[in-house]
């Protein structure tokens, strides 16, 4: 008879232990919790959990028991309250009866056959096996089960019942369980090392033949008898329902204050819809004062358009006017400055050139005619620069007229251009006096 096979022994249930004995050193003691295994089978690691030694066999500190207890049944609450799972293991014939009952009552996962290799670690074609089983079930609930003959649906009864005894427990496990409880981790070392593996934490109860040190939280205990099996499940399956109470708790509380938002949320919303109506509403009422505002300033802007570009016109005729008496102004100062000069010139040139021209006349008479005529010859200059001197009245005026600055610089010319002329008249009546005197002496 293999382990899966092993019978089941069911605990002996009394009305004293329907209800939950209190965790203290009578109960534990009553229900044999301290006794341990014989001393030649002991593990020295469990040396600080032994109280002494009775008829070769330990026993365990009951007062350590109560101790380690109450802080897994805290630390057990306190992850079933914030929405773990709590996986109770206990697949020993002792253990079965009191596991499944403990976890059915708590509405909690459990395994209470054998440990299949990778329940955990290899949990994605574990959980194939529970769709399996589920869909199964319900076929066969719906009588929509489809067989051929009487032995294939025979077959699939009997695979309904095969997965129901390894997976019945956790056919509701979508997700790896956050904390387990194992009763005798030597026989369930599969389910401890993968749990370490997996970084699960573990709590478990230890007789004195085990290693405390492989579990998170250990509960020294007897783990071969069926009351103290019982009762220190009774006590997990207590936390576990705490847990389960606190957060379901917390999830309605959390809920409630959802619904407090979304109602706040929902009443602001109502709020700002009323204000935009009633912003829409006066904003009606204020369009059409607005629209004649508008209509008025476009009037008004369109009206001052016209006189603008008149304004603008004006300006420039108002600089040229400006402008030009002053061009006029600045060319008539420079003429009246520049004809003063050259009058002066003038009256210079013929004052001295005259007495100059007496004096030579006279030594042209005195002389004798070669002499006059040699005097004759160069006086042929004279006749080119009168010449020039037009041309350079032409040169000057152009200069005159371009610009105030030009017309100050070529003033000068002029007076020089008249003084040539006037040379060129007084020897010219000079000369002729001396012809007239030759033709007398001819004569």
């Amino acid at each position: 008879m293999t382990t899966s096979e092993t019978p089941e022994i069911a605990p002996v249930t009394t009305e004293q232990e329907e209800t939950l004995a209190p965790l203290d050193l009578r109960s534990l003691f009553v229900a044999g919790v301290h006794f341990g295994h014989p001393s030649k089978r002991w593990n020295p690691k469990m040396d600080e959990y032994i109280f002494g030694k009775r008829s070769r066999a330990h026993i365990i500190d009951l007062s350590k028991t109560v101790t380690m207890l109450k802080t897994a049944k805290e630390f057990i609450e306190k992850i079933v309250g914030e929405g773990g799972e709590c996986l109770m293991v206990g697949t020993k014939a002792q253990a079965q009866g009191a596991i499944k009952d403990q976890a059915n009552k708590v509405d909690a996962m459990y395994i209470n056959q054998r440990w299949l290799g990778g329940m955990m670690t290899n949990f994605q074609t574990i959980q194939h096996r529970i769709e399996r089983l589920v869909y199964l079930e319900d076929a066969f609930a719906k009588d929509t089960i489809v067989a051929q003959t009487k032995r294939e649906s025979l077959m699939l009864a009997s695979e309904v019942e095969r997965l129901n005894k390894f997976f019945g427990g956790i056919k509701e496990m979508e997700k790896l369980p956050q904390v387990l409880f194992i009763v005798d981790i030597e026989k369930e070392n599969i389910a401890v090392s993968e749990a370490k593996r997996l970084g699960i934490p573990v709590v478990a109860i230890v007789d004195t033949n085990c290693d405390p040190t492989q579990v998170d939280f250990a509960i020294p205990g007897n783990d071969d008898s069926v009351r103290s099996i019982t009762l220190i499940t009774q006590h997990i399956a207590e936390a576990i329902a705490a847990g389960k109470a606190s957060a379901k708790l917390a999830r309605e509380e959390r809920m409630a204050a959802e619904a407090e938002l979304e109602a706040q949320e929902a009443a602001a919303r109502a709020a700002a819809q009323a204000k935009a109506a009633e912003r829409a509403a006066t904003a009606a009422k204020e369009k059409p004062a607005a629209d004649a505002k508008k209509a008025a300033e476009a009037a008004k802007v369109e009206a001052a358009k016209p006189a603008e570009p008149e304004a603008e016109a004006a300006k420039p005729e108002a600089k040229s006017s400006d402008a030009k008496p002053e061009a006029k102004a600045e060319t008539k100062a420079a003429a009246t400055d520049a004809k003063p000069k050259a009058e002066a010139n003038k009256a210079d040139a013929p004052a001295e050139k005259p007495a100059e021209a007496k004096a030579e006349t006279k030594a042209a008479a005195t002389d004798a005619k070669p002499k006059t005529e040699a005097t004759i010859k160069p006086e042929a200059n004279p006749a080119e620069k009168a010449k020039t001197a037009p041309e350079a009245k032409a040169d000057a005026k152009p200069a005159a007229k371009a610009k105030p600055k030009a017309e100050a610089k070529k003033a000068p010319a002029k007076p020089k251009a008249e003084a040539n002329k006037a040379d060129a008249p007084a020897e010219k009546p000079a000369e002729a006096k001396a012809e007239t005197a030759d033709s007398d002496d001819s004569k």
